[in-house]
């Protein structure tokens, strides 16, 4: 049992699972239209409205990632070149999102206006719908997770589904300070007119960071 324990915990390479722990959390915490309309949701109608919308935004990564688990692993068992090429693509494409990124405005606009009250059950769905039918959500975690597949012998549909539940975790811990802490949050970006520009900085930092460990990486 102990052999079996210790072979367990030799193929699992948990700097990997720690590097993207840190980068989906890096992720996270940049400005996006997701926590943005997070915090406005907050700021709004109150925290109890953002925690459903985060929950929904949350939500929707499962389906994402149930995609992306089992196609992806198909093209994994069939061809080295074909996955090189998903992970080069990725890289990509996430240097294109650094550079639109680069090329946006740095400031943060936030609507504090009261926006008409939903229930908590239209909140849920209108996160999960918003996360679901973006195209652009499944794109990126086809950029993101095939170069961090941790394990040379677990089944990379478990590994995916590993990866999209750390993703999950650490966008639900984040949005849920944000929608917890959204006026505080608010009035500090109101207020630094240099936060704008430093968030923008560090979400460059990240989408080209994580291009070169996908370009560098291993099968």
């Amino acid at each position: 049992m102990h052999s079996l324990l210790l072979y367990t915990e030799e193929t699992i390479h948990y700097p990997i699972l720690i590097g993207f722990v840190v980068s989906s959390l890096a992720l996270a915490l940049s400005p996006g239209p997701d926590n943005i309309f997070v915090l406005t949701q907050s700021i709004s109608n109150g925290v109890k409205s953002g925690l459903a919308t985060v929950y929904g935004l949350v939500s929707g990564c499962l389906v994402h990632t149930t995609l992306l688990a089992f196609g992806v692993s198909e093209i994994i068992k069939r061809s080295n070149t074909l996955f090189f090429a998903i992970k080069l693509f990725g890289a990509l494409y996430l240097l294109f999102l650094a550079f639109k990124v680069y090329r946006s405005d740095a400031s943060i606009l936030l609507n504090k206006e009261k926006a008409p009250a939903k229930s908590t059950k239209k909140l849920f769905m209108t996160g999960f719908t918003m996360n679901v039918l973006n195209p652009k959500v499944t794109i990126f975690f086809l950029a993101f997770f095939p170069g961090f597949l941790f394990s040379d012998t677990l089944n990379t549909v478990l590994q995916f589904y590993v990866l999209g539940l750390l993703f999950m975790l650490c966008a639900l811990i984040v949005f849920s300070f944000l929608a917890v802490l959204a006026g505080s949050i608010s009035k500090y970006l109101t207020t630094h007119n240099k936060a704008g520009f430093y968030l923008k900085w560090v979400q460059i930092v990240v989408f080209v960071g994580i291009a070169i460990y996908l370009i560098l990486s291993d099968k």
